[in-house]
């Protein structure tokens, strides 16, 4: 999943009357309604700019577009496949292929691929991350997403600091390299005494150098990713896809996540659960100087009121940059009634014409390159450089999130042990626990 939402959002319908579940007509005999569903409220609304040319397209086919909150998304789909009404296709995430596939719930697409030319090389990423463990082609990708950092400019200013010093930040588990000169400098206790100054109190620190990188997920996508790739550490280990064990007992990790805690112990960057607000709105308070987030934050976290924030790459580490990519995809539920009809809609936001209309607003990175460069210039025509999510994904700086078997449980039984650790309720002979439930897991 490319975010946590920790507040449910409430079903949204995007086209005219309720968008029903399942493959249910409407209108005369000769009209058919394809639903479609995400739990991004804004690519909701970027995809709905689509439905005009699609619909122009295809007369008699009418598109539902529904979105829901994460935390509600991924129930409902499941008991719509236990009642046969989920809906014709939906977005999906790489970690549940496995499930959604083993099970028969989604569609293998290679038939429909061949039958209509469907033509995939279109896609720069995303296309691999989609096949099950029998070689077949289960999504039609619709995005990307990395991290990237954030940082509040008269801060950095203020700091005697520019920007080039923040996109050029090294970093190393030893000494932290400039990113932790950066950081200890930016953050500022009660007193006004800089983190890197005699004097500093870090039990009453008024802004912090960075956002917390203690998230309590599986993989850190947005979080301690982008620093421990940099050392050559990846989810899967040698396995690029379906590993049966998670290296969390990788020295190279445990030294990273020791390093990212140290953080909070000396003060630079906010205790796990410290604050409950978006990175936007922490930067907005001037709570930190710097986020660490999704890609997807760039439209929110530049545009604050008041407040200049310009982007700039994750830290280079030893083995240059690196981070984890998640591609999100199409999946069309194997009980639909209107396979043509959903394909068709399948494909076209699947078209560098969706991608490029749907994409402009930057509420997702088309996995379409020529399509992605028109999100790019865009947002620069309107004053927001976002061009070094180009430059990551041409210089090879990401890798894609390794599918598995059974990526819920994963997240369901891994989560709650960073949380120990990240809290202190754990010390680092968690990790070792950490990967070995992990192979039993994955060996099921």
């Amino acid at each position: 999943m490319r975010r946590q939402i920790t507040t449910a959002i409430a079903l949204v319908g995007l086209t005219a009357g309720l968008a029903a579940c399942g493959s249910a007509d409407s209108g005369s005999s000769d009209e058919v309604t394809v639903n479609w569903w995400t739990w991004d409220e804004r690519q909701a609304a970027s995809y709905e700019k689509c439905l005009p040319g699609f619909e122009e397209e295809n007369p008699g086919i009418t598109v539902n577009i529904s979105q829901y909150g994460v935390e509600d998304y991924f129930t409902k789909l499941t008991a719509g496949f236990v009642a046969g009404t989920a809906p014709d296709a939906f977005q999906n995430s790489v970690p549940l292929l496995g499930e959604y596939a083993g099970q028969g719930q989604i569609m293998p697409l290679d038939d429909l691929i061949e039958e209509t030319g469907y033509d995939l090389s279109v896609f720069d990423i995303g296309v691999d991350s989609w096949k099950y463990t029998d070689g077949k082609q289960y999504g039609i990708p619709l995005d990307w997403a990395a991290s990237a950092i954030y940082f509040n400019t008269a801060m950095v200013e203020d700091a005697g600091l520019t920007a080039e010093d923040i996109r050029t930040m090294t970093w190393n588990p030893d000494d932290g390299g400039t990113f932790d000169d950066v950081v200890a400098h930016l953050t500022v206790d009660a007193n006004g005494v800089r983190g890197d100054e005699p004097g500093f109190d870090k039990d009453d620190v008024a802004t912090y150098g960075i956002n917390s990188l203690t998230a309590n997920d599986y993989n850190g996508q947005v979080t301690w990713s982008s620093f421990v790739s940099t050392l050559g550490w990846r989810l899967g280990g040698e396995d690029a896809a379906w590993p049966t064990r998670i290296p969390y007992d990788d020295p190279e990790l445990v030294e990273t996540l020791e390093y990212v805690r140290s953080l909070g112990d000396r003060g630079f960057m906010p205790d796990f659960g410290e604050f409950t607000v978006s990175g936007a709105e922490q930067m907005g308070s001037g709570s930190v100087a710097i986020v660490q987030g999704g890609t997807w934050d760039a439209t929110t976290i530049t545009k604050i009121p008041d407040v200049e924030v310009e982007v700039a790459p994750t830290v280079e580490g030893p083995e240059g940059r690196m981070m984890i990519s998640n591609s999100n995809a199409n999946n069309v539920f194997a009980g639909t009634e209107h396979v043509d009809e959903t394909w068709k809609w399948v494909t076209y936001m699947g078209s560098e014409a969706c991608q490029s209309t749907a994409g402009a607003d930057a509420t997702f990175l088309p996995s379409i390159g020529s399509a992605l460069q028109e999100t790019i210039d865009t947002q620069a025509e309107d004053g927001l450089d976002l061009s070094s999510f180009v430059q990551i994904l041409e210089d090879g700086e990401i890798y894609p999130t390794p599918p598995l078997a059974h990526g819920q449980e994963i997240a369901d039984t891994i989560q709650p042990m960073f949380e120990a650790y990240f809290t202190g309720q754990r010390d680092k002979d968690v990790f070792p626990e950490m990967a070995t439930k992990s192979e039993a897991i994955l060996s099921e």
